[in-house]
């Protein structure tokens, strides 16, 4: 089994910085893809970054927040500066994992727990 773990979230004014951070742990032969996604109150969960071997972001963050990856630590970061009240949300780690499942290698879908992000003042 394969858990991810999300910090870094809390309050911020607006303008401010935040840095999330998400590790992957288990039986992790290799992952393909990670990214953050985020829902918003009344909103359906939107993508904010992805990162493969390129990286993509959502057009309302573009320029304000960054995504990197450690792979040694199976970690993935999201660096969020000039936070705007419309960031507001929780945001979920998302990651696509090969894995050990008994004696198959196979390659699911996992999301973390999710961690609140306020932007206010």
């Amino acid at each position: 089994q394969v858990q991810l773990v999300e910090s870094g979230g809390g309050l911020m004014q607006p303008g401010g910085s935040l840095r999330l951070s998400c590790a992957a742990s288990g039986s992790i032969i290799a992952i393909n893809a990670m990214g953050w996604y985020r829902q918003a109150p009344g909103k359906e969960r939107e993508l904010v970054a992805r990162i493969t071997s390129s990286t993509d972001y959502a057009d309302s963050v573009k320029g304000r927040f960054t995504i990197s990856r450690d792979t040694a630590k199976n970690t993935v970061y999201l660096q969020m500066n000039i936070l705007k009240p419309d960031d507001t949300a929780v945001y979920y780690c998302n990651a696509y994992v090969m894995a050990w499942q008994g004696s198959r290698m196979r390659t699911s879908e996992y999301w973390g727990q999710g961690t609140q992000v306020t932007v206010s003042s």
